[in-house]
């Protein structure tokens, strides 16, 4: 490839009014310093952005310095990112790992699009019931953009605050939500998170697909939870139960997504039918006291 020739003192043109442009946005020169002429100004400014990204101090802009300022200045939404070699990179990658890790998809936060980074996007994809291709493209970044409140200026990977079912008691009596599985072990599952419900509040209408006396009416939400991706509808929000203290985070996304559709609807993935060494009961009961404190703290906080 061609090395671009050297933009330095004195020189004039797109190049350098390309130059100042990207030192304008990134805060080393004044709106009223763009004057299309490589001045004394321009080539302070080039320094201090160098000084900052730890670059050799030069008062010219080269074929390094320019794809520094390149990387600095892309902005989340700006070109379309993928795996691919060499990686992109910029500060629109750090912006994406930034919203992913907020989210409760950890993936680092090195500006780099790595195999790490994109398995976080594909997770987050299935959360929001896109195709999980590991390409950030329009869908993906309008997903990320309605969700901004939820990531803006937050650290990231953020834990859950846990409700607790005594505190949630308002959550189960105004969320109608109804939980169901389809084989034994997910029904068990299913039914205990209901019967843990009713017994925090007798009102609650968070209850098992069993314990529903009447067919699920319009502002119902379907939890499905199941043990196998296979058995999970395509296009649904998907969450993962992996990451207990993020699950949370996710399915208040998720459910987000689920509230634009009809019917309502989230599928819950657990690890298995087994909860480290404990037998089917106690495992069914670990999985139905985690995943329904993660849903009251989802339900919670979209109440705040």
């Amino acid at each position: 490839m061609a090395h671009m020739e050297a933009i330095q003192l004195h020189d004039t043109g797109a190049g350098v009014s390309d130059v100042q442009q990207k030192l304008i946005d990134l805060g080393f020169l004044g709106p009223k310093q763009a004057t299309g002429t490589f001045d004394e100004a321009t080539a302070e400014a080039v320094a201090a952005f160098c000084r900052e990204e730890g670059l050799p101090e030069l008062r010219e802009v080269n074929d390094k310095i320019w794809a520094a300022l390149l990387d600095a200045t892309f902005t989340l939404g700006d070109r379309t990112l993928y795996l691919h070699m060499p990686y992109f990179h910029g500060n629109d990658v750090k912006q994406l790992q930034s919203a992913l890790n907020a989210l409760g998809f950890a993936c680092g936060e090195d500006g780099i699009f790595g195999a790490y980074t994109e398995s976080a996007l594909r997770k987050f994809q299935l959360n929001m019931g896109l195709p999980s291709d590991g390409i950030a493209g329009a869908f993906t970044y309008r997903a990320i953009n309605n969700l901004h409140h939820s990531w803006e200026g937050k650290p990231g990977p953020q834990a859950t605050k846990h409700v607790g079912f005594a505190r949630a008691a308002d959550v189960l009596e105004t969320n109608a939500v109804c939980l169901f599985g389809t084989d034994d072990f997910t029904r068990s599952v299913a039914d205990r998170m209901s019967n843990l419900s009713l017994a925090t509040n007798p009102s609650s209408k968070i209850v098992s697909a069993d314990n529903l006396l009447v067919l699920p009416g319009d502002d119902m939400t379907l939890v499905h939870i199941v043990t196998s991706k296979q058995d999970a509808s395509g296009s649904v929000p998907f969450v993962e139960f992996e990451n207990e203290s993020t699950l949370g985070l996710r399915l208040q996304s998720a459910l987000g997504v689920a509230r634009e559709q009809h019917p309502h609807r989230v599928s819950v993935c657990l690890p298995g039918s087994q909860w480290e060494d404990a037998g089917p009961d106690r495992s069914a009961q670990h999985y139905a006291i985690t995943l329904l404190d993660a849903l009251c703290a989802a339900l919670a906080a979209d109440c705040q």
